[in-house]
């Protein structure tokens, strides 16, 4: 085993860098990261690892939200983690479970859901409805003794498929779970920063052993494995053949509207007896297909898709950022600015070109776009992409 480990530390290393390379935390331990992998090796190896210290702010892009951004060095046991335990769990989840899983994004969210409503409305002939629900607070209502008992009970009996010692993944799921980073975190930002922040959306305010701290990679996937419960009632118990969940926004099909309300009534008594948790009382959609819905910062309407508000107003202040770029240098770009000005645009050219925005990213690019670029840009038609002269 020891040899394993330490090979697949090395591995959770080179994982975790991966998008994380160029921060203070990550280059420093870059510098001599051999020696660092071997000592944290030891530490694990001996139960003698110690979580260090979290840098907690709040970030405003897309949403206020609070983020608690764990030492590189505790990433790297994240990423461990993540790459012993994922393997099993993502087996039992249900196909139309969303989020942090590979190739089950959310475009892949978007396309199955359009689908649903096309398969459940015999192609917009029959009347469905559209029930959307969320949860009030999710990641800092997560009861952490009722999460690590049902990730240690399906890892028991998944046992033989484990590929490392089942006590030694139980010790270091117990550091992550427990762990109260509010206990031992250095404070970013200015204190007005939280202002207009629920308490339902703060660790600081979390119920004792409750909440998970946005930002980590095993946060997601534990947020995954703790709703998967719902998941499996939602489509075996109610029989919902069309749902779909993204992290704790999800979304019910079906031809009778009043099924679907007596589904919220079990959903909230399942959630609230079995895991602790509270349907939102404002958060709540039941309309007819005819009218839309809006998920995964999208609309969803017969016969057609539209990009989100939030897509959208991203994309205009991206480009007014630009302009105002451009002319403080007075029409002179560096190749490194070229080069990320091009990456930045088509990023939002690629994702809104999969759906129903021709029209709009001719608007709103063209119309906005500083003149000075065009000397170094080419401007296709149609408008999927620029490239660089």
């Amino acid at each position: 085993m020891e040899n394993n480990l330490l090979e697949d530390i090395f591995t959770a290393y080179f994982d975790a860098r991966r998008n994380k390379r160029n921060t203070i935390n990550a280059l420093a331990f870059e510098l001599q990261y051999e020696s660092n992998l071997f000592k944290l090796y030891e530490e694990i190896n001996a139960r003698k690892y110690k979580i260090a210290e979290s840098i907690c702010f709040i970030n405003f892009d897309p949403v206020q939200r609070e983020i608690f951004a764990a030492d590189f060095r505790d990433r790297i046991i994240h990423h461990l983690v993540f790459n012993y335990i994922n393997p099993i769990f993502d087996k039992t989840f249900i196909n139309d479970s969303y989020s942090c899983r590979k190739n089950r994004g959310t475009h892949y969210g978007i396309k199955r859901i359009r689908r649903f409503i096309s398969q459940c409305s015999s192609n917009y002939t029959k009347d469905c409805y559209l029930m959307k629900l969320d949860i009030e607070g999710y990641f800092m209502r997560i009861d952490r003794e009722i999460l690590y008992q049902n990730i240690t009970d399906v890892l028991n009996q998944k046992r033989d498929n484990l590929t490392c010692d089942f006590n030694f993944l139980e010790y270091l799921l117990q550091k992550i779970i427990f762990n109260d980073p509010t206990k031992n975190c250095t404070i970013k930002g200015a204190k007005t920063d939280w202002e207009g922040l629920p308490e339902s959306k703060s660790l600081f305010c979390a119920e004792n052993n409750k909440g998970l701290p946005i930002g980590n990679l095993t946060s997601q996937l534990f947020g995954n494995i703790y709703l998967n419960y719902l998941d499996h009632f939602i489509k075996k118990e109610l029989r919902i053949t069309y749902y779909g969940r993204y992290v704790d926004d999800f979304v019910l099909i079906h031809p009778d509207k009043k099924y679907l309300l007596e589904c919220r009534l079990k959903i909230r008594d399942y959630l609230k007896n079995r895991l602790m948790l509270t349907l939102h009382p404002k958060k709540f959609y039941l309309q007819h297909y005819s009218k839309g819905i809006q998920f995964l910062g999208v609309y969803i309407k017969p016969f057609r898709i539209y990009a989100g508000k939030r897509c959208k107003t991203n994309f205009y202040r991206k480009i007014l950022e630009w302009n105002n770029k451009i002319e403080f240098a007075k029409g002179e770009l560096s190749k490194e600015n070229k080069i990320e000005y091009r990456t930045i645009i088509n990023s939002y050219l690629g994702l809104m070109k999969n759906y129903n925005t021709y029209k709009l990213r001719n608007k709103l690019f063209l119309q906005s776009i500083n003149n000075l670029f065009l000397k170094y840009i080419v401007i296709p038609v149609p408008l999927n992409k620029i490239t660089l002269r």
